[in-house]
């Protein structure tokens, strides 16, 4: 009787492990598409610093490829 409670348990944990798995990685998706790691104030800093001149049509290009990056 008692490998009856034993295996119950297993099995909760088990369940318990992959639901809490699937909420978290579901909460990250969802933060990271409305607060994206790097936005376009960022993008300009870091290609200044790198001694480019930042155009609108090029931190737009950016954007767009670290957009399609993290949809993947």
């Amino acid at each position: 009787m008692w490998w009856m409670y034993t295996l119950v348990g297993v099995i909760a944990l088990l369940a318990g492990v992959a639901l809490g798995f699937f909420i978290a990685r579901k909460y990250m998706m969802d933060y990271l598409k409305k607060n994206p790691p790097i936005n376009e104030q960022m993008l300009r800093m870091m290609m200044t610093q790198m001694g480019q001149k930042p155009s609108q049509k090029k931190i737009n290009q950016m954007m767009q490829a670290m957009n399609r990056q993290t949809t993947k």
